[in-house]
């Protein structure tokens, strides 16, 4: 299986061929919706050997799926719960992710789990962590993650010297994984479209086709160009997350479930602000708060609180972000402040509606639903388990379209698909230092290289050796090459400079600037690539500096009503100049 490359020229020939289904016939499956569960059924569909579509309004990831945790995990706190199939479903989906399907993405991180009582704590805490590992070890899975251990306080904080020694009695140090989710989503597309996926960011559905009773296509909308275009297919999956009601909305018939959204909020400081070598999971009074190293940062979060504004740009407010800091500064010698925070970003759980009140305690277990033909709808979950959940909606299109056509549709394989960059990843990572003294990099950013696109690392040393200064750091963002930049156009679907500054690389929340020395240079680097003129560079950056501002502003805000009202002041989609 080659590589394919999200280009311009991709898009251009995915949108004919959809557009042709009017004429040449329909597709086996078109998924909607561009976020996790969305790429993961593109994936399922195209290794069954379906014709498969996937249309995304925005860009790959751009709603739930770039803004969590960044944490493939069991979840201990449904351990407590006595949710024991979703944590064993989700530790043995976290085994295959660092294993075998994308170890350059997914890799094991350890954090403490402070203890603040003596005794009972440790037999309480010591037993539910011997439990998740147990329950990794028997999906027979595990070799990719170090067991828990027990830590005295002196070695806790050894580990953690930034924690008040007040804080803790003593601590469990154990694992689970770490994901850059945006890059993993985008990488789940590409491969779908490396087997045959026809994949179309930009396009908004906004109805759907029926013959009767049965669903038969979309229609929807070239974001780009204006035009709009009838998709025609046997088979339409609704993976559209925290947008589920509204596009089940589209056929006048009411879902057999709701979603319901959570926001949580997350922040971002440099990790000189906080000393210790590993990440913390602390207990809240309704939930748990994760401080989560990220390359040279800390991600902490999150908050767990109803949202029914705005479901495109979830706001955070200055409540959640001392609310944050409030829970974190509890536990550390040394507070943080406002000042401290590089970075903030807020996303929308799609938690399915019906259990209970609080939105902490809502189901994360997923539904899939049937009850219009042609249309399958799947909602609910959570980031770790997108593969099972891709399954499940595939499974119910299978068995309808199997009665279709007259035939068996092939079981599912994504357990034994490896996204793409994952093979030959182990083999290179031992090889980076000789790859860093053919390519002249520092071997530092070869290993930064390899992580984020693993053996497809040669597509970006083939940018460089054609184009040396693509070997130079981004003058705003040194962490980051001007090659990613470049890549991210020419391979990796970007359309416009949000999306390399907040998906493709995250500039815009590891930078105090929040991009805004980056934007000019990442726009002109992107322009040849995209036949942008002077005028669609300049508005490429005015609209992300808006985008930023009003970010700002509403951060400062008092609470969501507010916030939202704020964050709305900046358009979401970037008008496009004719003619360049």
């Amino acid at each position: 299986m080659r590589p394919v490359a999200l280009d311009h020229a991709a898009r251009r020939g995915a949108l004919e061929r959809l557009r042709a289904t009017a004429s040449e016939g329909p597709l086996d499956v078109l998924v909607i919706g561009g976020g996790v569960v969305g790429g993961g059924c593109a994936l399922d569909a195209a290794t069954r050997g379906l014709t498969v579509g996937l249309v995304e309004a925005r860009d790959l990831a751009s709603g739930t799926s770039s803004r969590s945790s960044k944490l493939i995990h069991g979840g201990l706190r449904y351990l407590e719960m006595l949710d024991f199939s979703l944590v064993a479903e989700a530790l043995a989906e976290r085994s295959l992710l660092v294993e075998r399907l994308a170890p350059h993405l997914v890799r094991p991180i350890p954090f403490l789990y402070p203890l603040t009582h003596r005794g009972w704590e440790r037999a309480y805490a010591g037993t539910g962590v011997a439990m998740y590992d147990s329950m990794a070890w028997l999906s027979g899975q595990s070799r990719g993650m170090p067991r828990h251990r027990h830590l005295s306080r002196r070695k806790a904080m050894r580990r953690m010297p930034a924690l008040r020694k007040d804080a803790l009695v003593g601590a469990i140090e154990y694992y689970d994984g770490q994901v850059d989710d945006a890059r993993h989503t985008m990488m789940l597309a590409r491969t779908a479209a490396s087997y045959g996926a026809h994949v179309a960011t930009r396009t908004r559905v906004t109805g759907m086709l029926r013959e009767g009773e049965r669903v038969t296509g979309v229609v929807a909308r070239d974001l780009e160009s204006g035009d709009e275009l009838e998709i025609r297919a046997s088979q339409v999956i609704n993976a559209t997350g925290v947008w589920t009601d509204e596009t089940q909305a589209m056929v006048g018939e009411r879902s057999q479930f709701h979603v319901r959204a959570s926001k949580g909020v997350h922040l971002v400081v440099p990790r000189d602000r906080i000393q210790g070598d590993v990440g913390l999971i602390l207990r809240t009074e309704t939930s748990v708060l994760f401080v989560i190293p990220w390359k040279r940062h800390w991600i902490v979060g999150t908050t767990d609180t109803d949202w029914s504004l705005s479901r495109d740009h979830p706001a955070a407010s200055r409540t959640d972000i001392d609310y944050l800091l409030a829970h974190l500064n509890s536990v550390l010698a040394t507070p943080l402040t406002h000042d401290d925070v590089e970075g903030v970003y807020a996303g929308l759980r799609p938690l399915l509606e019906g259990e209970s009140d609080a939105t902490s305690t809502l189901s994360r277990e997923h539904a899939v639903s049937h009850a219009v033909p042609g249309l399958v709808v799947v909602a609910g979950g959570k980031y770790t388990t997108y593969r099972v959940m891709a399954r499940d909606a595939v499974d119910a299109a299978a068995d309808a379209l199997g009665v279709q056509l007259s035939r068996a549709i092939p079981a599912c394989v994504t357990e034994d698909v490896p996204l793409l960059g994952a093979d030959g990843y182990a083999a290179l990572w031992n090889r980076r230092g000789l790859i860093a003294a053919r390519s002249g990099l520092h071997e530092v950013r070869v290993e930064h290289l390899l992580r984020r696109y693993g053996a497809l690392v040669h597509e970006l040393l083939e940018l460089m050796e054609a184009d040396p200064t693509l070997a130079e750091p981004l003058a705003g963002a040194d962490d980051y090459l001007r090659a990613e930049i470049v890549y991210a156009v020419t391979h990796e679907g970007a359309r416009h400079l949000d999306d390399v500054l907040t998906r493709r690389t995250r500039i815009s929340i590891e930078t105090f600037d929040r991009g805004v020395d980056s934007a000019d240079e990442v726009a002109d680097l992107m322009a040849g690539p995209l036949g942008w003129g002077p005028e669609q560079v300049r508005r490429e950056v005015e609209h992300y500096l808006a985008r930023v501002a009003a970010e700002r502003e509403s951060q400062t805000m008092p609470d969501d009503e507010t916030a939202d009202a704020a964050r709305m002041g900046a358009g979401d989609v970037v008008p496009v100049a004719r003619g360049g």
